[in-house]
């Protein structure tokens, strides 16, 4: 019964981390995109789209498929 617990317990505080790490990543990537980094206009685009989906994800509660996004946008920006 206790492990039940401790189980449950770590998966909250887990999701809550998750939840509140999307802000740091959408953090990140607005700040490369400060800098003009050199992208092709389709990898720009796509940035710009992951980025915004991201968001809409996390204020949707869906903080997984917001990482997804958000990850894939630092990895073409190379961060």
């Amino acid at each position: 019964m206790r492990a039940i617990f401790l189980l449950a317990a770590g998966a909250v505080l887990a999701s809550s981390a998750w939840a509140h790490n999307c802000p740091n990543e959408m953090k990140a990537i607005d700040a490369k995109l400060a800098t003009k980094p050199q992208l092709s206009k389709e990898d720009s685009e796509k940035v710009t789209k992951l980025r915004a989906s991201g968001e809409a994800h996390h204020k949707e509660g869906k903080h997984a498929e917001s990482m997804k996004d958000l990850g894939e946008a630092k990895k073409l920006l190379g961060i």
